[in-house]
Order: structure tokens, then C-alpha cells, then sequence
């Protein structure tokens, strides 16, 4: 019987063996699949950019004609967009987080509320296009400026913050907490000296997730209606803009007709991708020399 009992192991021992031999091989091939498709599809568009990206093209205007188009005007919006949405996005995000969990009694509304933060994150961002088109543009009359980009894009991309702020308070141990109000400090002595740093690399990871989704969202900004003409440079939140994912999505669509905007396209791909990289290498060196001190 031990025998028999120490083969019907070996077997099971084999058999999970061949089992996670395959799903390994599953998994890497999958792995390889997204790599080698983004591999290709990167190698194209900075294929199709070259001779296109120079210093005309990075400081001109927008121009009828494919030759003389600039994108300093997109340029110009995507960082007014950006000016917009950072600052309310972590004071209303990491302050909904506080208080949700330092603050709000654990109950049925504060589950309700939780839920729909949670739901939110996961709604369609045409969404809230036409949230912001209702509210922004026509409910207060702002018109397709940069204020109501901005407004619109905070209300897409709040739950991410919200989400990861929260995450990163509840990652910070009870003792620390404990042991400041132990030395007689009041709840927001602990939450700004002791909480806030402590959690301050996980609510930047949030911020960073946050950003780099706005700054490549197109939907909400077609919906308000954000054009793509040869508008003057956006010089306050108060004037007209276009930002970098419009011009690329209306250039795409104008090279059925000529061909040359395909390589806009992909030159204004290209910077948008060098704008991502280097705010996501900004903040996760931030993140990184926040983390160490605490």
C-alpha cells in the first residue's frame, strides 16, 4: 500500500510538473506576443517620423499645408491641460482618500461611497466627455477652453487617485499612528506628520498613473468638441487649445487624403511618447528619493 501510495505522488508531483511546464510556456509566448507587436509598432512610427521631427516642427503653427504644420500649439495646451488637472486631482483625490479613511465612520454610506469610486474608475471615458460637455461647456458656459479640458479630464481620471491614495494610507502601520497620538498629537498632527509622508510614494505612483492617462486621452476632449484649426497658442485656461493625442487623431484621419499627415502623426506620436517618458521618469525618481526618506 505505501508503494502504491508513494507512485500515485509521483505521478500527481509529474503531472503538476507537465502542467506548469506548459503554462509556463503559455505564458511566456503570450509575454513575447505583446512584446514583439510593440516592438514592431514603435520601430514603424519612429520609421515613419523620420525627417519629420526638427525644430520647425516642435516651435511652428498648425498649417493647412503638411509641409510647414507645427505642433508648439499642441504643446502649449497639453501642458495648460496638465496645469488643470495635477493640482485638483491630488487635492481633491488624496483628500477624499483622508477622509474616507481617517475620517468617515465605516458604515453603509461610507461603503456606498467606496463602491461607486471604485465603479467609477472603470467607466468609459466618452463618458465623461459627455459629462464635462453637459456640466462645463454648457451648464457653467465655459466654452471648449482649457478650463473645461481640464475639469473633465479631473473627473476622469480622480478614482485612480482616490484609489491609490487610499491603498497607500492603508499601507502604513497602525503603530506609527498609535505611537503619535500615544505622544499626545491631535488626528491631523498624525495624518500631516506621520501618515501623509509615510504614504507619500503610493499616492505618487497615483498621481503618475493618473497624469500619464490624461495626457493621452482623446475621447472626452472630441466629445467637448476641442478643435484641431490653426488656432492661436493657448496663452491662459480661459483660451481655446488642442493638445497632442487631437492633433494625432485628426492628422490620422486627414492622411486618407494626404499622405504626409501619417507622418505627423507619427513625429507627434513620437513626442508625446518623450513627454511621457520623461514625467514618468521625473516622478518615479521623486517617488524613489520620498520612499528612501521614509
Amino acid at each position: 500500500m505505501k508503494y502504491l501510495d508513494i507512485e500515485k505522488v509521483q505521478n500527481r508531483i509529474g503531472k503538476r510538473l507537465v502542467t506548469n511546464k506548459v503554462a509556463k510556456s503559455i505564458f511566456f509566448l503570450a509575454s513575447s506576443f505583446g512584446l514583439i507587436v510593440l516592438a514592431i509598432l514603435i520601430y514603424r512610427v519612429i520609421a515613419d517620423s523620420l525627417g519629420f521631427i526638427d525644430w520647425d516642427f516642435l516651435t511652428g503653427k498648425l498649417s493647412t499645408r503638411a509641409e510647414n504644420a507645427g505642433i508648439m500649439g499642441a504643446i502649449l495646451g497639453t501642458v495648460w491641460l496638465m496645469i488643470i488637472v495635477g493640482p485638483i486631482t491630488m487635492l481633491l483625490g488624496v483628500g477624499t482618500a483622508i477622509y474616507l479613511e481617517c475620517y468617515a465612520k465605516k458604515g453603509k454610506l461610507q461603503s456606498f461611497i467606496q463602491t461607486n469610486i471604485s465603479n467609477l474608475a472603470g467607466v468609459p471615458s466618452i463618458v465623461f466627455g459627455i459629462l464635462g460637455l453637459t456640466v462645463f461647456v454648457r451648464g457653467l458656459d465655459f466654452g471648449n477652453v482649457v478650463l473645461a479640458g481640464g475639469l473633465t479630464m479631473s473627473l476622469l481620471v480622480l478614482p485612480i487617485v482616490v484609489v491609490a491614495a487610499q491603498e497607500a494610507i492603508r499601507a502604513v502601520p497602525s503603530h506609527l499612528s498609535e505611537a503619535s497620538y500615544g505622544m499626545g498629537a491631535t488626528k491631523w498632527q498624525t495624518i500631516k506628520n506621520i501618515i501623509l509622508p509615510s504614504a507619500l510614494p503610493g499616492i505618487l505612483t497615483g498621481a503618475i498613473l493618473s497624469l500619464s492617462r490624461a495626457i493621452g486621452e482623446t475621447a472626452p476632449l472630441v466629445v467637448i468638441g476641442i478643435p484641431a484649426l490653426l488656432i492661436p497658442f493657448p496663452g491662459s485656461i480661459f483660451d481655446r487649445f488642442t493638445v497632442l493625442p487631437m492633433q494625432i487623431y485628426y492628422w490620422t484621419l486627414d492622411s486618407v487624403l494626404v499622405a504626409e499627415y501619417a507622418n505627423l502623426a507619427a513625429a507627434t506620436i513620437v513626442v508625446l511618447l518623450v513627454v511621457l517618458f520623461v514625467m514618468n521618469s521625473v516622478a518615479i525618481i521623486i517617488r524613489n528619493k520620498f520612499q528612501k526618506r521614509y
